[in-house]
């Protein structure tokens, strides 16, 4: 596997996305799930309303509403467009879309109240996990069996850093995680980046191009309440 990169991530105001996004082919944004209170779910239309109507818990009904409200709101920074005109789907394969504009590929990952959104100008996937011994041994109780080319008692860092690039490969490639468990990682075929991020979560890459710019930040909190009220 290609190194991992150690990061410390800075807030990035929103009157630089646009700067970043002419500067670099994938954002990612860190976002803190507990800065945002659940919106209403008006400010979603009629098909995002039926997938979350299908989640059965408030934390999984906050993340959907919050990670779907920052897309519409950075997408609309990125298109110069109003949130309002933004709308987000899932295809066949549950991969994430802005539609009506294919050019923003998007991909979404959560780890604990952490929400880690790529918005990119190629097809990529990530992943993000935060550091620490209950996520290794919370994950190998349940695939303790999958990951053929890593033990986690060996190295837990190695573990997360595995497991991480194969969710998102998956997520990459349209593979459910469950078809690909049993398999051997392989990467062969792709480019792909590790990243520690504030020595906190391990974020994993995965894409078909290369070379390419990347830059992840902590998104600055936007008052969601105010700009879906004007």
């Amino acid at each position: 596997m290609a190194p991992t990169e150690y990061c410390t991530l800075s807030i990035v105001p929103l009157k630089q996305v646009n700067d970043l996004w002419n500067k670099n082919d994938v954002l990612i944004f860190i976002a803190d799930l507990k800065d945002y209170s659940v919106l209403d779910e008006e400010y979603l239309d009629k098909v995002e309303k039926m997938h979350l109507n299908s989640l059965k818990t408030k934390y999984f009904r906050k993340r959907y509403i919050i990670s779907r409200l920052l897309l519409k709101y950075l997408s609309g920074i990125l298109k110069e467009r109003p949130w309002s005109d933004m709308v987000t789907c899932k295809d066949e394969h549950g991969r994430v879309h802005v539609r009506d504009h294919n050019d923003l590929h998007v991909c979404i990952a959560y780890t604990e109240n952490t929400v880690a959104l790529a918005i990119s100008k190629i097809e990529m996937g990530i992943d993000i996990e935060v550091i620490r011994s209950r996520s290794v041994a919370s994950i190998s109780r349940s695939i303790d069996r999958t990951l053929s080319d890593s033990t986690p008692s060996i190295d837990s860092s190695d573990f997360l850093a595995r497991w991480t690039l194969k969710e998102a490969y998956c997520k990459f490639s349209n593979e459910t995680m469950f078809s690909s468990l049993a398999r051997k990682l392989d990467l062969s075929d792709v480019s792909h980046s590790s990243y520690v991020l504030d020595s906190k979560y391990i974020l994993a890459f995965v894409t078909k191009f290369y070379p390419y710019k990347i830059k992840i930040v902590r998104l600055q909190r936007i008052d969601l309440d105010k700009e879906f009220h004007y």
